[in-house]
């Protein structure tokens, strides 16, 4: 069998610099070795999204068009919409047994992400199963490969150890996947936080166009302990810094800043511009290809259909064998 990749985003809006390094990056770069499997999860998105679920169909779109915006090929990936595969469904409700409410308590990603949300009413039962249902969306379609952000790990982990518990019981159905990281494990967010988050507001978007960007990186945090442009500053955990390594190619010029950073003799605005213009460099193809796919809105939704198509085709398949292995199959 082909090796496989699965990997995908929640639709709970653009995708921004963050989700690039992270994870989609590395899905372009692979798409033309690994048959490549995209899903838009937008039943985990209902967890925090059930009181306006028809904000996840603009959503959907919006992160197809991100897909194709960063060189996604639709001739090679199948973009998946998770409500449209049922059988994912079924898989979940057969991985519940496999897993315990401690270990879900336990997940850090989950933990994590229940703080960010701050839930009001309680955290709802569809999100702390959360977990079961990503080791779903991976293990059905039978990929060797996840690319994630650091972020996600525990959760790849919880998906390796629910595949091998189905295998020690029911037969050696399932493929145990691996977590493939980005070149940079986790992109700060603008305001210096550990990690850019649409929930904390402080991301740049793979489709902001120039005089956004730029407010953006004019306001992003540096060295706080840097008063004057003439004060030496720290380069090592300064957001601005980090982008110019991860975005910047002009290497030299990096190198230069830090220098003349450490010394005191260049001040913030100076080496935050050179960054907007090296975002900008970066971001314009992606822009362009963006407005290519978003005036053509029929075709975004024929690739959205085809990719689905051929997906559950796959997931009926392993479901049959789940099943059978399971001695669900009743009747044949």
């Amino acid at each position: 069998m082909e090796k496989r990749i699965l990997t995908g985003d929640r639709p709970t809006g653009r995708l921004h610099l963050g989700h690039y390094v992270g994870s989609l990056q590395n899905r372009v770069r692979l798409q033309h070795e690994y048959d490549t499997y995209v899903l838009i999860a937008d039943v985990q998105a209902l967890t925090d999204n059930f009181e306006h679920p028809q904000m996840l169909r603009q959503n959907v779109f919006e992160v197809t068009l991100d897909y194709l915006a960063v060189g996604l090929d639709p001739e090679r990936v199948k973009i998946v919409v998770q409500s449209m595969v049922p059988e994912l469904a079924e898989l979940t409700i057969y991985f519940m047994n496999l897993v315990t409410v401690a270990t879900l308590e336990r997940n850090p990603t989950v933990k994590e992400e229940i703080k960010q949300r701050n839930f009001k009413r309680g955290v709802p039962v569809g999100f702390w199963s959360y977990p079961i249902s990503q080791a779903a969306d991976i293990t059905i379609f039978k990929a060797h490969l996840v690319p994630v952000g650091e972020d996600q790990l525990p959760m790849i982990e919880q998906a390796r150890e629910i595949v091998r518990r189905f295998n020690t019981l029911y037969g050696k159905v399932l493929i145990e996947p691996k977590a493939m990281l980005g070149e940079v494990a986790r992109l700060p967010g603008t305001d210096g936080n550990a990690k850019m988050s649409k929930s904390l507001g402080n991301c740049i978007y793979l489709s902001d166009p120039p005089e956004v960007l730029r407010k953006r990186v004019m306001s992003m945090f540096t060295d706080p302990t840097r008063i004057h442009p003439t004060d030496p500053g720290h380069v090592e955990g300064n957001p601005v810094f980090t982008y110019h390594d991860t975005f910047n190619p002009n290497k030299n010029e990096v190198e230069e800043l830090k220098d003349r950073y450490r010394k005191g003799a260049v001040g913030d605005v100076e080496v935050k511009e050179k960054l907007f213009a090296a975002l900008d460099n970066f971001l314009a193809p992606i822009r362009a290809r963006r407005a290519e796919y978003e005036a053509k809105p029929d075709r975004v939704k024929e690739i959205i259909l085809e990719g689905t198509k051929k997906a559950r085709a796959t997931a009926q398949q392993t479901m049959e064998e789940v099943r059978a292995a399971m001695k669900l199959t009743y009747f044949a």
